[in-house]
C-alpha cells in the first residue's frame, strides 16, 4: 500500500473517531475532579488564611458553604433546575491572580462577587475560577476526560468545603505558598500572650465601652420580644456583632408592630437568625438575615406544615431507635448549621426504610444512651471521638449492626469522657470569670473541651492581671473584635 493510501486511511480512521464522539454521552464532572480543579480557587479564599480577619473569615465560611450546596444539587441524580445563587468572596493575592489587583484592599485581599447560574458542575468551576482571576489551564485535561465512557455510577454528594492536601513539590513546582508552611512561620513570630494584651488592652477597652448602650439595647429587645410573644430563646448561627444583632431584633420588633398576628404563631419556638428562613431539624424558626419581612411573613403562614414535619420526623427517630438498640439522633448545632427540616425529613425517611427493609436481631436497649447523627455523604460508620456515631443514610443494615454491637462499649466509654471534660469546663470557666474579673468567657464552636480545658487551666496558672472587666472568646487566633471583644488561641505562648 502507498504512503498515500496509508495517509487517507489514517485521516479517515481518525475523522471516524471524531464523528463518533460527538454521540458518546458526556459524563458529569465528578465530585473529585471539581475539588482538584478548584485548588488554586480554596488556596486563595480558605478561611484558615483571614484568622486576623474575623469579618472577611465568616464571610468565605458562608459562601463556601452555599456553593457547596450548590454543586451538591447540580449533581444530584433527577434534580429540578437550581436557582442562581450569588456569592461574595474576599481572594487572597497569589501568584495566579496577583496582577489583578484592581479591587485589592490594603489587608493584601481583594473582594470578588459573582452569581452562579450554570447547568453543570464544569461550567460551574470554570465560572469560578474565572471570576476570581485564576487561571483555567488546568481545566484542559478535565473538559477531554468528559468524553471517556463512564466506568460507574456519578458521584454525589462528594464535600466541596476543604481542598486536598498536596505534596510539598507542588509548591516546588508551582511557586505557590504552602499554607503549613505559613501557618508555622505565623506560629514563630506569634506574641506571647502578656505581650499581645499588654498592646492591645487599651483599644479592646475603648471598643467595649463604646458597645455598652447598644449591648443593653441588644438585651432589652430580646427580653422584650421573647416575653411578648412566648419564645423560647433567640440565637444568632454566627458571632455577628452587637450593631448587626440589634438591628436583626429591631427589624423583627418593627414587624411585630406592623403585623403583630404573624409573630403570635411563634409562641414556644426558638428563633435562630441565620442565612435561611424555614426550620431546622431542631425544630427551631430560622429567619434569614437578608431576607425582608414579607419572606419571614410567608415563612411563618407555612409554619403548620413545618410543624407538621417535624412532627413526622420525631415519629421516625423514635421508630429507628426502636430498631437500633434504644440509641437516638442528635444534632451538632455547635459544629455547624442545623440541616433545614425537609431535607431531614427526607434523611431520616429513607434510613427508617432501609432499616425495616431488613430484620435487625439488635436488642432494644442494647445501646440505650447513646447517640448518633445521619450524614448522607459518608459510605462507612464511624465513632466519633466524643462518643456518638456517625452514620451513613445509605449503608448496609447487617454490617451497620454488626458495627454498632463491636464500637458499643468503646462508645460508652467516650461518651463518659466526654460528660466528664463538659464538667471539668465549665467548672473552669466559671473559675476563670472569678479569678480573672472577666465579663464573659466563652469558646469558639472548632475548640475542642479538651483544648477549651487546657486553655482555663493556664490562664488560671498566670493570673494575668489585663483583660479585667472585658469578654474573651477562646479561639485559633489573636483578634481585638468591634465590640471590644478578645479573640486569643488556645494554644497561646507563655
Amino acid at each position: 500500500m502507498s504512503l498515500t493510501s496509508l495517509l487517507r486511511c489514517a485521516a479517515n480512521r481518525v475523522e471516524s473517531k471524531r464523528f463518533a464522539m460527538r454521540f458518546v454521552p458526556q459524563r458529569a464532572l465528578s465530585g473529585a475532579d471539581a475539588i482538584n480543579a478548584l485548588r488554586p480557587f480554596y488556596f486563595a479564599v480558605h478561611p484558615d488564611f483571614f484568622g486576623q480577619f474575623p469579618r472577611e473569615r465568616q464571610v468565605n465560611e458562608n459562601s463556601l458553604k452555599r456553593l457547596n450546596g450548590y454543586l451538591e444539587n447540580l449533581q444530584k441524580p433527577g434534580r429540578q433546575s437550581t436557582p442562581p445563587t450569588k456569592l461574595t468572596f474576599y481572594v487572597r493575592e497569589t501568584k495566579d491572580n496577583g496582577d489583578n489587583q484592581q479591587d485589592a484592599l490594603p489587608s493584601g485581599f481583594r473582594t470578588v462577587s459573582f452569581t452562579l447560574h450554570t447547568k453543570d458542575v464544569l461550567s460551574t468551576v470554570t465560572d469560578i475560577l474565572k471570576s476570581c482571576s485564576l487561571s483555567v489551564e488546568h481545566m484542559k485535561g478535565l473538559k477531554a476526560s468528559r468524553t471517556e465512557k463512564p466506568k460507574g455510577p456519578p458521584e454525589a454528594g462528594m464535600p466541596f468545603y476543604r481542598p486536598i492536601k498536596w505534596d510539598k513539590t507542588y509548591y516546588t513546582f508551582t511557586g505557590f505558598r504552602d499554607p503549613e508552611q505559613e501557618l508555622q512561620q505565623a506560629k514563630r513570630v506569634e506574641p506571647t500572650l502578656s505581650l499581645w494584651l499588654r498592646k492591645n488592652e487599651a483599644e479592646a477597652t475603648k471598643k467595649h465601652s463604646a458597645s455598652l448602650p447598644r449591648r443593653t439595647e441588644l438585651s432589652r429587645l430580646k427580653t422584650e420580644l421573647c416575653r411578648k410573644f412566648a419564645l423560647a430563646d433567640i440565637r444568632w448561627q454566627r458571632s455577628w456583632g452587637i450593631n448587626h444583632r440589634c438591628c436583626q431584633l429591631q427589624s423583627l420588633s418593627r414587624l411585630s408592630q406592623q403585623n403583630p398576628e404573624a409573630l403570635h404563631c411563634l409562641q414556644g419556638h426558638t428563633i435562630v437568625f441565620t442565612d435561611q428562613s424555614g426550620m431546622n431539624a431542631s425544630g427551631h424558626v430560622t429567619l434569614g438575615t437578608m431576607d425582608v419581612h414579607q419572606q419571614w411573613i410567608k415563612l411563618m403562614e407555612r409554619l403548620s406544615g413545618y410543624r407538621s414535619l417535624q412532627q413526622q420526623s420525631e415519629w421516625l427517630k423514635e421508630r429507628i431507635s426502636l430498631l437500633l438498640g434504644g440509641s437516638h439522633i442528635i444534632h451538632m448545632e455547635r459544629v455547624g448549621p442545623v440541616q433545614p427540616i425537609d431535607t431531614h425529613y427526607h434523611t431520616l425517611r429513607a434510613f427508617h426504610e432501609r432499616l425495616v427493609s431488613h430484620r435487625l436481631s439488635l436488642h432494644p436497649r442494647s445501646l440505650q444512651g447513646l447517640a448518633m447523627t445521619l450524614e448522607n455523604d459518608r459510605s462507612t460508620p464511624s465513632l466519633h471521638e466524643m462518643g456518638h456515631f456517625i452514620l451513613p443514610t445509605n449503608c448496609d443494615p447487617p454490617k451497620l449492626q454488626v458495627f454498632l454491637q463491636s464500637h458499643a462499649p468503646e462508645a460508652r466509654q467516650r461518651t463518659q469522657r466526654k460528660k466528664q471534660l463538659q464538667r471539668e469546663e465549665d467548672a473552669a470557666i466559671r473559675e476563670c470569670l472569678q479569678s480573672l474579673s472577666l465579663r464573659g468567657l466563652s469558646k469558639d464552636p472548632s475548640v475542642s473541651s479538651s483544648q477549651m480545658l487546657a486553655c482555663c487551666r493556664r490562664l488560671l496558672e498566670q493570673r494575668a492581671p489585663l483583660a479585667q472587666g472585658l469578654y474573651v472568646c477562646v479561639s485559633h487566633f489573636y483578634s481585638v473584635m468591634q465590640d471590644g471583644d478578645l479573640f486569643i488561641p488556645w494554644d497561646w505562648k507563655d
